[in-house]
């Protein structure tokens, strides 16, 4: 396997934490830095202590780096990866893929094309309450799926408001009122990764936004977006449903903000505020809060809604939880920090190894075009007042793709890496 050269696409606070992880990978052999911002692009050059730094993305582009990871503004990924395959990179790119189903389906047909990896970098994918939930199903604990739930919970004094004005300057507010389905994959893939059946049609509602600080409102941001809340019921393809909650004003905070719950015929996950349970057909309640916390923050940061010097919050920060398949990991990468409670260490593992081995990732193109069209149809069915509309679907991968999922199994020990609790208690019928 021969290393790659990985080239970062904006110098933000996200990108902060991941050219660490890159710079560390065995099987990178170099990390270059990509800003159109000069003090910042020297500031975190400096940090970081990469020597190798560009003006713009066709900078980077002309140099010789592999793959080109975006950590740009989110409504720029699709186009920005879309160049970069073209110029022969592969793309690792932070969520969402795209804001249009049109551009989605541009991608899409550019990573067929060029036979280049393309890999969408959702944290949520490497969640302990998703990590558990995938594994869950496959040892069938679930049954067949009934019902599930996402939700984005995010009001826009919890680091929001920090987060936009560092990214967008001056006239901020323009891209700060963006429609939160236009943000849906953290909800979105934690359902679909689980039962791997795709989301069908849905009717959207949403909540015009009264708060009057210019954010979201007609005529206020560049998509004419007066929503702040939007709420979307989805039929899925295996004829259960789902509800993906996406929320930018709700006087909410406990645990994680992006939660999951599943029901199943003989089996159901719930996630609450530090309050993670399995429960099933036979009535037994299992606690699972040891197995799903994650390990302190190495950043020193005291409890998870105190904000970081740089304006993010301390879930950004988080360790690894029990359930977390640790034992993939290349040593190399084990006892770095990672954030977003675990993911950022198998992010960048999936995104190398698929680069060096061929391998697609779990996170694909095609899985990412299923985290993100719901969302952008959902918000259209908001517009015309919860319409009924179908979601377009782009496939699947080509028949006979070697999966990266299947070589890491090989990795796996003899014995499960977690087990199930024993159950708390046992209900007793009441009817």
């Amino acid at each position: 396997m021969r290393p790659i050269k990985v080239g970062i696409l904006g110098a933000g606070s996200f990108a902060r934490a991941f050219v660490p992880l890159f710079k560390a990978h065995p099987q990178v052999r170099g990390v270059s830095i990509a800003e159109v911002m000069p003090e910042r692009r020297r500031a975190e050059a400096a940090r970081a202590a990469v020597t190798e730094t560009y003006e713009s993305l066709e900078e980077l582009l002309a140099s010789d780096c592999d793959a080109v990871a975006i950590f740009t503004q989110r409504w720029m990924h699709a186009k920005q990866a879309i160049a970069a395959l073209k110029a022969g990179k592969h793309v690792y790119s932070c969520v969402p893929a795209g804001v249009s189903v049109e551009e989605l389906a541009e991608l899409v047909e550019t990573v067929k094309q060029t036979g280049l990896t393309y890999m969408l970098g959702e944290t949520s994918y490497y969640y302990p309450s998703a990590v558990f939930c995938r594994d869950m199903w496959r040892r069938g604990m679930f049954g067949r799926f009934v019902y599930g739930e996402g939700e984005y919970l995010h009001d826009m004094s919890h680091g929001f408001y920090e987060a936009y004005q560092y990214s967008g300057g001056p006239d901020w507010k323009r891209t700060a009122g963006v429609p939160p389905m236009f943000y849906p994959t953290h909800t979105m893939s934690m359902i679909v990764s689980v039962t791997g059946a795709r989301m069908t049609r849905v009717s959207c509602l949403g909540q015009v936004d009264q708060s009057g600080d210019g954010v979201f409102g007609k005529g206020l941001n560049q998509w004419d977006n007066p929503f702040s809340n939007e709420t979307a019921l989805f039929r899925t393809s295996d004829g259960g449903s789902a509800r993906i909650n996406e929320f930018r004003r709700v006087g909410h905070w406990g645990g994680r903000s992006v939660r999951l719950s599943l029901f199943g015929t003989e089996g159901c996950f719930e996630e609450q505020p530090e309050g993670d349970v399995w429960v099933n057909r036979a009535r037994e309640v299992t606690p699972l809060g040891d197995l799903l916390t994650c390990s302190p923050s190495a950043h020193g940061a005291r409890d998870l809604g105190e904000k970081m010097p740089d304006g993010t919050q301390h879930d950004f920060h988080s360790g690894m939880a029990p359930v977390h398949p640790v034992w993939r990991l290349p040593a190399e990468l084990v006892n770095k920090p990672t954030g977003h409670f675990g993911s950022h260490l198998f992010l960048v593992d999936d995104f190398v190894r698929a680069c060096t081995t061929g391998l697609l990732p779990p996170n694909n193109v095609w899985a990412a075009a299923r985290y993100n069209i719901p969302g952008l149809v959902a918000h259209e069915s908001a517009k015309r007042e919860g319409e009924l509309l179908d979601v377009p679907d782009f496939g699947d991968a080509p028949k006979g793709t070697a999966l990266l999922e299947d070589e890491l199994a090989k990795l796996a020990p003899p014995t499960p890496a977690w087990t199930l609790p024993k159950p708390a208690y046992t209900g007793k019928s009441w009817w």
